[in-house]
């Protein structure tokens, strides 16, 4: 416990380090999605609990080493491509990132509208 303590201690330290936390966890949601898989898809093929993704891209957790490399292999992206993003968020990034969050029957509401908006224009 004594390391959580000096964990927390150094995010106060440096506020700098949240954001580099959240846009880890947009990043990883923005690369998920894209790939169309869910959190419970992904976690289940990485080896982990079923809520795993979901806990990172909640910012709840941080990956290891290993599972960041396994989370890369998954996504088909390297390392360097995995950070390879502009930090400023986008709408579409906004956007997705809040899409992400939300329940799946939710997300296929919202996938329906926007075919209806389509399809309408």
């Amino acid at each position: 416990m004594e390391t959580n303590k000096a964990y927390e201690n150094n995010k106060q330290l440096m506020p700098e380090y949240m954001d580099y936390e959240v846009r880890f966890a947009e990043r990883l949601a923005q690369l998920r999605m894209l790939r169309k898989v869910s959190c419970r898809e992904m976690s289940l093929a990485l080896g982990q609990s079923e809520g795993y993704i979901n806990k990172i891209e909640n910012k709840k957790a941080l990956p290891s080493m290993q599972i960041f490399f396994y989370i890369c292999t998954y996504l088909g992206v390297t390392p360097e491509e995995f950070f390879a993003y502009l930090p400023k968020q986008s709408k579409v990034q906004e956007f997705c990132d809040r899409f992400a969050r939300l329940p799946e029957e939710k997300q296929d509401h919202i996938l329906l509208l926007i075919e209806d908006i389509r399809v309408g224009n």
